[in-house]
């Protein structure tokens, strides 16, 4: 979701893009003079590939009545507090919390006393402009700062935090001096569930080693990218983090025009309807060949209603993956200036608090979700109610024989929240979502994060949990949970991942953390299925002895993962095959290696 890097107005993030693109047209002409200089490698984690089901528990909760259109007069004299947020269906729960874009009469905002505006803003540089505006007149004395051009807060994805916070965090430490000022996550109030998505052929999904040497149309650094990323790694696949070369042993991701989502969609749209390609320098073994291709875009990572737009206009593409498998993503995340918020704390609490009860009603009456479509509709001022209503809950359509999915959206109660960042069960699903693409940054270092960022910032200098802690008197009925005590019988994936241990035995070797991590923060973010962890050797020994040591170290990644906060009941079986199953020649050390390995299936 969101546009990462669309700027107009000249701030320092802005002349760093400036920068960035002035070097990329020295490094050009390098390029066509010195053919074969070094270029960034395409990078590669092992994984798998993940599925998930939908699972929303709830029980009955006193309904509370319906907010009406008037806005309130009861909260006017009140001061005015602005957010800003996409046009997402993810955010339903605040909005109809507050009536529509306006506080109104009836509404639970009114109820907790706050009088707010809910803008509306799909270019990500506008909302970082607005909340710097905000500080900027909040740093002059301004105590609320309510101007059409400043917010207090944003809501954007949760996995897009990571890069929106670091790289805000650098333009506030340059013009305020450091650590004046800083952007905090204090709470989410839904969740992406299938509406952000990479579309494209069938076959990418049956066969994920068919991607290879494809094009993919995406805004670079968000949420969509993260979701393509993920499957991506999950297969084995390698990634070329440079979106101006070609690697045909690699997918390539092009920068959608203006860092914009619809025009993600639109380029795949147009490079299938009208043969139209882009062009870009090969790279071959990490090399700079010094020849250029022209290539069609085979496929886009989008949301709704991109979505609905390739599927309208396009036969033959499907919805590869989404954050319906991967179900803990992709957070609706809200993103406040610290130092006005803990001046505020119970402006704040009451924002929140009013939002996840309005989400409870949601997941509890239907006319809730009506209201909440309408609300929608008339802070978006686009499309009808009619069709955020569909979208909310995911729609399926089929075409040409095949079968796409669009849209698909969730909201937190006060439950739902506490259970996300791991307050009631210890958990903590965002932490491993915002390590994991924090990872990705650094990793991939998209618009040369690491050169122009510089780091990230921490999670717990960058997630704030007070404002939702502080929240007193709330009903909220019971958290969405996995049901693991049925037997799971489909494989959703299957993953083979290289984990070290030391020789002739089970114990895990330190050189290995770092991947046992990037598994349990896959585990957490897929927490609907069912798992199955076998554990193989090479053929160094005996069959018998390395039968048990294959089940022993099947049984010491388990145990790392339980450890961790994954429950027992998840394991639906953990084996060993020893030397039997090997997917390599044991004649070389290479092959050796490859056999040495840990396979983990998702079932369902």
């Amino acid at each position: 979701m969101g546009k990462i890097l669309r700027t107009e107005k000249l701030t320092t993030f802005s002349e760093l893009l400036i920068v960035i693109i002035a070097i990329g047209g020295i490094l050009g002409a390098v390029y066509y003079i010195s053919p074969g200089i070094k270029t960034a490698i395409s990078k590669q984690l092992n994984g798998m590939e993940l599925n998930g089901t939908d699972v929303n528990n709830v029980t009955n909760a006193e309904k509370i009545a319906l907010p009406t259109t008037d806005i309130s007069s009861e909260v006017s004299s009140k001061p005015l507090v602005r957010i800003g947020g996409y046009a997402w269906n993810a955010q339903s729960g605040i909005i109809v919390a507050n009536g529509g874009p306006k506080t109104t009469k009836g509404s639970l905002m009114e109820k907790n006393g706050v009088n707010l505006e809910i803008v509306r803003q799909d270019w990500l540089s506008e909302l970082r402009n607005m909340q710097m505006k905000f500080i900027e007149e909040f740093d002059k004395g301004e105590a609320f700062p309510s101007s059409d051009k400043s917010v207090f807060a944003v809501m954007i994805m949760g996995d897009g935090a990571p890069f929106y916070i670091s790289s805000v965090q650098k333009s506030l430490d340059e013009k305020y001096g450091k650590d004046k000022f800083h952007l905090q996550v204090m709470g989410v109030i839904g969740m992406s569930y299938g509406e952000d998505k990479l579309i494209g052929p069938p076959n990418w999904k049956s066969d994920p080693k068919s991607m290879k040497g494809s094009v993919i149309s995406a805004v670079l650094g968000d949420g969509d990218w993260v979701t393509t990323v993920n499957y991506c790694f999950a297969n084995g696949l390698k990634v070329n983090p440079d979106p101006t070369t070609y690697d045909a042993e690699a997918v390539n991701i092009y920068p959608s025009e203006n860092d914009d989502y619809i025009k993600s969609a639109e380029e795949l749209i147009k490079s299938q309807t009208t043969g139209w390609t882009v062009t870009l320098k090969e790279v071959v073994n990490g090399k700079l060949t010094g020849k250029s291709v022209n290539r069609k875009i085979d496929g886009c990572a989008t949301w709704t209603p991109g979505d609905k737009t390739v599927f309208d206009k396009l036969s033959g593409f499907v919805d590869i993956v989404s954050t319906k498998e991967f179900n803990n993503q992709m957070p609706t995340a809200l993103i406040g200036v610290k130092e006005w918020a803990v001046k505020n704390p119970d402006i704040v609490s009451n924002i929140l608090k009013s939002a996840l009860t309005a989400s409870n009603q949601m997941k509890n009456y239907e006319d809730w979700k009506v209201r909440a479509s309408q609300a929608v509709s008339d802070t978006y001022k686009m499309e009808t109610p009619e069709y955020w209503y569909k979208m909310f809950k995911g729609q399926q359509g089929t075409k040409a024989g095949l079968t796409y999915n669009m849209g698909g959206s969730k909201v937190f109660n006060y439950a739902d929240a506490m259970q996300y960042f791991g307050m009631s069960d210890g958990v903590n699903r965002y932490k491993s979502v915002y390590n994991q693409v924090s990872g990705y940054l650094t990793e991939l270092n998209p618009f040369g994060f690491n050169e122009n960022v510089g780091a990230v910032v921490p999670y717990d200098q960058a997630v704030n949990l007070f404002f939702l802690k502080n929240i007193n008197d709330i009903e909220s009925t019971s958290a969405d949970k996995a049901d693991y005590s049925t037997q799971a019988t489909e494989v959703m994936a299957s993953g083979e991942w290289k984990i070290n241990f030391s020789s002739g035995s089970a114990s895990v070797q330190s050189s290995s953390n770092k991947d046992l991590e990037k598994i349990y923060n896959l585990l957490v973010q897929a927490e609907n299925s069912k798992l199955t962890v076998v554990g193989h050797t090479d053929n160094v020994g005996n069959s018998e002895s390395n039968l048990a040591l294959s089940k022993s170290r099947a049984q010491a990644v388990v145990d790392y993962l339980k450890q961790k906060g994954i429950p027992e009941n998840r394991f639906q079986l953990i084996d060993g095959k020893g030397q039997n199953e090997p997917v390599a020649d044991n004649g070389t050390e290479s092959g050796k290696s490859k056999n040495r390995r840990v396979v983990i299936t998702f079932l369902k």
